[in-house]
């Protein structure tokens, strides 16, 4: 009798064990685009500085990066196939970009970039002009030039560059802001609530993450 009842209790808790694993689904809510996951738990977040979406989705990255789990990246990769401006002028921002995260000025600087092109609209016309962008957010002259001038700071500008020609070519990456979680899961905002799209992303990132830990 104990035998038949805990076979009962188990038949009825089966389909809630399963839609609890099965929430998020691959080809729905995600998509894995590589066979290995990267050696480091990472978040990476494809964008442009000219994307008025990434604009808009800003706010959520800078929060979804906040909350991640111990041990875990977010990194922001800037591409250049929006042709809102030259191809100099989207390398200089995104090493302006990375010279303020490695001051511990990233989010600052990003959402400064973004404030000039999407709600002051004033383009960035020349390299004087993300200068100033710097120095106005207390970033001394010498310092910014020195960094922007750094192996550093132009090999991770580079890096940015071949991620993106590599999952372009794969046509893994055609639109953004694109969130990919262990350089192996694509995520597929369409699917997820766009009314709690915040907490799904973080829902579905750390069972991402957690895949292959």
């Amino acid at each position: 009798m104990k035998k038949l009842l805990s076979l009962c209790l188990f038949a009825l808790l089966l389909p809630l064990a399963v839609s609890a694993n099965s929430k998020f689904v691959e080809g729905k809510h995600y998509q894995v685009i590589a066979e290995q996951a990267s050696a480091k738990p990472v978040v990476k977040e494809y964008f442009s500085f000219f994307c008025g979406g990434c604009y808009g989705f800003e706010p959520v990255a800078q929060s979804l990066a906040k909350k991640l789990p111990d041990g875990a990246e977010f990194k922001k990769v800037h591409v250049d196939f929006i042709r809102a401006a030259s191809p100099e002028i989207q390398n200089m921002l995104a090493r302006a970009y990375l010279v303020g995260k490695n001051m511990g000025k990233g989010d600052q600087i990003a959402m400064a970039i973004f404030n000039q092109i999407h709600r002051s609209r004033v383009p960035f016309v020349n390299e004087d002009d993300v200068r100033s962008l710097m120095l106005i957010n207390d970033i001394e002259a010498e310092e910014y030039e020195k960094a922007m001038r750094s192996f550093s700071v132009r090999g991770a500008a580079s890096q940015m560059k071949k991620e993106q020609t590599e999952l372009s070519e794969s046509r893994v990456l055609s639109s953004v802001p694109m969130l990919v979680v262990n350089d192996k899961y694509k995520i597929i905002n369409e699917a997820l609530n766009q009314r709690n799209l915040e907490n799904e992303l973080q829902e579905l990132i750390s069972y991402l993450l957690q895949k292959d830990a």
